[in-house]
């Protein structure tokens, strides 16, 4: 991961149903870094306006510090639904008398079943009218693109970088990127995801590499997909080794009990933070060249960016 990760890195996204008032304050004393109030998937369409009116109420009556961040998964961004939903939760603009003026915008918005980079920077358009509009800091709304749940989302992912890239207010905007499996899985009439040892088969496999290699480029946080079965530890335990192994730095949970192993499992241990302090410490004996010696063993550039990138995981509110 790049710099993006620095501190304040968002280590569990908690998914919670946005018409469930009980499901939410379980949720905000989870531990979670990052609450995912959810009006798609989770929410019945019949149940929407009443869902929108609950997360308003609860944005303009966030807890104070150190409460999770809270984040919105709106709707697909095709129709106008998607609008609808923001236009909900932000409240009314400057023009109209707000119920007491509290601020209701969230700290993010979750786009989901994003078919191509253009949409990204619809709504980040959107996002930039509505900041506008409420007297909000432009780019103060930060997004995360689920960016695998179509055929067409997953086969746009290596135009990210060139579509994205060069408009820096879209990626001041972007938070990250992660990749989800059921809705793809169901796209694709899948029977599984994963083969006889446990493995992600081909397609899957390639969704999630897609993803963190995406998000790598534009230097943005890659957030490993959910593990469905809150119940299988040893499981989430497997799928938390491989993404940080691989370079992930956070992971979406669907239940409250999945959190604690997620910010255990980002979280640098003491160790691997001296060490981390001892490599930068060689380097800046080093005088700025570009390899060191440490322990009788050379170090070059790579093992300063790794060592960095240690210093600046873990919570979203710890010092670096």
């Amino acid at each position: 991961m790049s710099d993006a990760r620095a501190p304040g890195c968002t280590r569990s996204w908690l998914f919670v149903p946005g018409d469930s008032e009980r499901k939410q304050a379980r949720a905000l004393t989870s531990g979670a870094d990052a609450l995912i109030l959810d009006l798609e998937d989770s929410v019945d369409p019949g149940q929407l306006p009443g869902a929108r009116t609950r997360l308003r109420q609860l944005l303009a009556q966030r807890p104070a510090h150190p409460a999770p961040q809270l984040w919105v998964r709106i709707n697909a961004p095709r129709g106008r639904v998607w609008r609808e939903d923001l236009a909900a939760i932000f409240g009314p603009g400057r023009s109209r008398k707000r119920s007491g003026g509290a601020r209701q915008a969230p700290d993010g918005v979750v786009l989901p079943k994003v078919s191509a980079p253009t949409e990204i920077a619809q709504v980040a358009d959107h996002l930039t009218t509505l900041e506008r509009d409420r007297g909000l800091a432009r780019g103060a709304t930060r997004l995360l693109v689920i960016a695998t749940e179509t055929p067409q989302g997953l086969l746009s992912l290596p135009q990210y970088p060139a579509a994205l890239g060069p408009r820096l207010t879209v990626t001041a905007r972007l938070a990250g990127l992660t990749w989800g499996a059921e809705d793809l899985s169901a796209a694709l009439g899948a029977t599984g995801k994963r083969d006889a040892s446990g493995a992600l088969t081909f397609t899957f496999a390639l969704a999630r590499s897609s993803c963190l290699l995406a998000a790598a480029a534009l230097g943005v946080q890659a957030i490993d997909g959910v593990q469905v079965d809150f119940r299988d530890a040893a499981g989430l335990k497997r799928e938390l080794d491989e993404a940080r192994r691989d370079g992930f730095s956070g992971k979406l949970a669907i239940h409250p009990e999945q959190v604690a192993a997620i910010n255990s499992a980002f979280t640098p241990t003491e160790e691997e933070r001296a060490h981390a302090r001892r490599v930068i410490a060689a380097f800046a004996a080093a005088g700025g060249a570009g390899v060191a010696s440490l322990d009788g063993q050379m170090i070059d550039r790579p093992h300063l960016v790794a060592a960095r990138r240690v210093l600046a995981a873990g919570p979203p509110l710890e010092e670096g």
